[in-house]
């Protein structure tokens, strides 16, 4: 059996995010100026579930094209990620990250600033250390994510202060925050395989689709999930007043009921009151059906291209977990 064989035969997400945890421990920093890398490693070093790069690596594989060769873009995605989590906890002012300090919290502001602009340089890198055949089309997609990236995460700003949103401008702004990252990373691993376009826009499709899929179950969890497996308390979307899918779907279908749902003082009688509410209107239902149906889209997505069945159940089952997770 050569080694490509045995590389296919462990085709799982266990795997990949092993080897990637490995590619990711085995970066050489500078070891000055003190202070700027160290969060780096510190902020790689979390842990986390490396969706985004085994996508990348499984793609790749599932295209007959060895998922090393993408190892550099896959440092370059887990990497741009994380200096979005980085920098999302500095304009969040969240204290805790996979369980530990965040790196504002752990350093300072000015340091968690510097070293994830860092992170970005070094992401872009990374990115493109590829052969010059591909190297314009993967940075193309990798640059024009990240600017949507942005745009998403100013929405999610900007809807903080207005009282109007609708529950269609949520899903576009995760779309753009969350779901559009998995779609680049399928797709670049598709195009280091020399895919053809409409192959790699499938690939792109199916990880915008899953990617909806995911942010919704967080939306789900956060309010209908058991905290021993979610991993942090149930209700703090509640607790904060975060648009929601699920919140803004309620503020539109009994407005006087979420006003004084939302307007009680006691934590967790505001808990329990929005949850029941959400439930009076059937709207743990039409989450769970929204997600379902983004899973199956994304599913969808991907029998046309016509890949092994192995390789498709592979497929599936990552975004069914979208369904199924329960953290």
């Amino acid at each position: 059996m050569d080694c490509h064989n045995q590389v296919y035969s462990m085709f799982s997400t266990e795997f990949f995010s092993s080897e990637i945890n490995r590619w990711l421990s085995e970066i050489e920093y500078p070891s000055k100026p003190e202070g700027l890398y160290e969060p780096i490693a510190y902020m790689l070093s979390g842990g986390g579930k490396r969706l985004r790069p085994t996508l990348m690596c499984a793609v790749s594989e599932s295209l007959g094209h060895s998922f090393d060769f993408v190892r550099q873009q896959a440092i370059a995605i887990e990497m741009f990620h994380n200096f979005t989590l980085l920098h999302d906890d500095v304009m969040d002012n969240a204290d805790i990250r996979h369980g530990k300090p965040t790196v504002h919290r752990k350093w300072n502001i000015p340091t968690a600033i510097l070293s994830g602009d860092t992170m970005l340089t070094m992401a872009s890198g990374f990115m493109s250390d590829c052969g010059s055949d591909i190297r314009e089309d993967v940075v193309d997609i990798f640059n024009k994510t990240a600017i949507e990236i942005y745009e998403g995460q100013q929405y999610d700003m900007n809807f903080e202060s207005r009282q109007d949103v609708t529950a269609d401008e949520y899903l576009d702004m995760i779309r753009l925050k969350t779901a559009v990252l998995l779609g680049c990373s399928c797709k670049i691993g598709a195009i280091a395989a020399k895919a053809s376009p409409m192959i790699q826009d499938l690939f792109y499709q199916y990880g915008v689709k899953l990617g909806m899929a995911f942010q919704l179950r967080d939306d789900y969890l956060d309010t209908f999930g058991d905290p021993e497996l979610f991993g942090k308390q149930i209700g703090g979307d509640i607790l904060n007043d975060k648009k929601t899918f699920l919140s803004l779907q309620a503020w539109e279908k009994n407005f006087n009921a979420m006003l004084g749902a939302t307007s009680l003082s006691e934590s967790s009688e505001k808990i329990m009151k929005v949850r029941d509410l959400y439930v009076a209107l059937g709207l743990d239902k039409m989450c769970l059906d929204l997600i379902s149906d983004y899973t199956k889209d994304a599913i969808r997505q991907l029998q046309s291209v016509g890949l092994s069945a192995s390789d498709m159940e592979f497929f599936e089952n990552v975004a069914l977990s979208a369904v199924k997770r329960k953290s």
